[in-house]
């Protein structure tokens, strides 16, 4: 039997069904939404971090490569290498690179770029390191200045970077020497500095070289310092002998720098860095004293002026003087002559102090006068045999003829004498000019007949049979003498010894007796002189037995 369920009487106990609504969006849409902000952030942490890029312009791309090139600072890695490009008009090569995040300071409109590869310059060898992991770009970075993403690659590398401790210098020179970016600098041939740039004046007529000296050494340069160029050997010849000196073997082979500060010179204030000084071209020339107050006098010459060039030196025997200043060739048109005018530079100061000269006025004139009155004149001279230089010598010569101080133009002429050679040719000319006015043929022909007549006499039989008879009575001479020496002498030196015993017998006998010993020893004095001048006469003959025949 089924039983049926039992309903309620009344809905008033019915149950309701309750309705709730689902949320319309899914927990599956809340991953993509989370990814995107994930990447939201690190797309924005990427460009926050990303540097700047720059471009760099070079001639070429030489060892570069785009992705792989990188830009240090001090062997620290700045940036890449991005893309190479050609410039439009293929005058060069674009560079773009990346740099790392913070550069950005850095990069100023003075902040270099530069290639670096293995080099060798300036007596250094520098990127050998490139040999083995390539070429990279280096950087110098400033941080002062207008802001930049385009610079222009240095061809050279820098001899200092920005932040090297010191101060820059500009020197003055008609010629560059052997002098090069990065040559030496020297203090007392300690090397203190080096060259950072050479280049032409906007003239042309002189080279600016820029010098680096290390801050420790600033406070040498002084206002009146002297710079010269060190390169090469300086070679004297002096009284104490031959004197060699150079800085260093690297300015010798390279070229190089030196200064110092005169001694004999109260030191100046210290110079402030940029102060631009002469570069002389030795130290000579550095140290030697300088002379404000100059005359200019003309000089004419007859001789050759061959070896006298403009800088030869003006002395007065032996001191300089001045030197001379142009030497040109001039037409006389008055008196059709062509004349040679030498214009010399005379530094008054080497002979009257600065501040006398100013009080001298026309009495200067008047003393030249005077000197040239004394015999003072110009006269070429050899400064080397060798070279064949010539040089200006003003001295006294007495017997030189008379001559005055005259003008020509806006210039006074001083006068000459000849030169030493052209005296001596002139004399060996007029010695020429007599030795032409000789009867030389005359004088030969009589020579031959003296000649001639000697050869006659000479082979004569007459003065054959002279020298026979001669050499005859010679021989019989000589046996003459050998006889008179074996007879003749020994029996004379008998004669003597008996005398002398006979005197000495008789001085015996009468030494008692004073009137005759008075007499006797005057006697014996006398005998004794005798007996010596026999002696002596037997001397003679026995030196010269020849004297019996022909007497003394």
């Amino acid at each position: 039997m089924t039983l049926k369920p039992e309903l309620p009487m009344s809905g008033e106990h019915i149950p309701r069904a309750t309705i709730q609504q689902k949320s319309r969006i899914s927990i599956v849409w809340l991953i993509p939404v989370v990814a995107v902000i994930i990447g939201a952030f690190l797309a924005y942490k990427a460009i926050s971090e990303q540097g700047p890029t720059i471009t760099i312009t070079f001639k070429s791309a030489e060892g570069l490569q785009a992705g792989k090139t990188k830009i240090k600072y001090k062997d620290v890695e700045m940036g890449t290498v991005t893309s190479i490009e050609l410039a439009p008009d293929l005058s060069h090569v674009l560079v773009t690179a990346s740099l790392v995040h913070g550069t950005e300071r850095f990069l100023k409109e003075k902040t270099r770029f530069w290639m670096v590869t293995a080099r060798v310059a300036a007596g250094e060898v520098s990127g050998l390191g490139t040999l083995l992991s390539g070429a990279y770009i280096g950087m110098d970075p400033v941080l002062e200045g207008d802001r930049s993403r385009e610079f222009t690659g240095l061809e050279i590398p820098p001899a200092i970077t920005t932040n090297e401790p010191g101060g820059q210098y500009l020197l003055r020179s008609t010629s560059l020497g052997s002098l090069d970016i990065g040559s030496p600098v020297y203090y007392r041939k300690f090397r203190v500095g080096q060259v950072v740039s050479q280049e032409l004046d906007s003239d042309g007529n002189e080279v600016n070289i820029k010098i680096f000296v290390h801050a420790a050494f600033q406070h040498l340069i002084r206002q009146n310092t002297r710079f010269w160029n060190a390169g090469g050997i300086d070679v004297k010849v002096g009284t104490d002998g031959l004197q060699v000196n150079t800085e260093s073997l690297v300015s010798l082979l390279i070229g190089g720098i030196a200064f110092d500060t005169p001694s004999n010179l109260e030191a100046g204030t210290v110079a402030q860095e940029g102060q631009s000084f002469p570069l002389f071209a030795s130290k000579d020339k550095a140290f030697e004293k300088t002379y404000v107050e100059v005359g200019y006098w003309l000089l004419y010459f007859n001789d050759s002026v061959r070896g006298l060039k403009p800088g030869a030196p003006v002395e007065f025997r032996g001191i300089q003087m001045g030197k001379v200043v142009d030497v040109k060739l001039e037409m006389d048109l008055d008196n059709a002559d062509i004349r040679i005018p030498v214009l010399i530079e005379i530094e008054r100061e080497r002979l009257v102090p600065q501040e006398q000269l100013a009080s001298l006025g026309e009495r200067g004139t008047d003393i030249t006068k005077v000197l040239v009155q004394k015999g003072l004149r110009a006269q070429l001279q050899s400064a080397n045999l060798l070279t064949g230089q010539l040089k200006v010598e003003l001295d006294f010569f007495p017997n030189a003829p008379a001559a005055e101080i005259s003008t020509h133009g806006s210039y006074r002429v001083f006068p000459t004498v000849p030169a030493p050679l052209d005296e001596i040719t002139t004399s060996i000319t007029q010695v020429l000019q007599k030795l032409e006015k000789l009867p030389l043929e005359q004088i030969g022909k009589d020579l031959q007949a003296t000649i001639q007549n000697a050869e006659k006499l000479t082979g004569s039989p007459e003065l054959l049979e002279s020298i026979r008879s001669l050499k005859v009575a010679l021989a019989e001479l000589e046996q003459t003498t050998i006889s008179l020496n074996q007879n003749v002498t020994p029996s004379l030196q008998d004669t003597l010894l008996q005398s002398q015993k006979t005197l000495k017998a008789a001085e015996t006998v009468f030494q008692n007796a004073s009137p005759l010993e008075q007499q006797l020893g005057e006697l014996l004095k006398e005998m004794q002189a005798a007996s010596r001048s026999i002696r002596g006469f037997a001397d003679y003959l026995e030196r010269h037995p020849e004297a019996l025949l022909k007497g003394k």
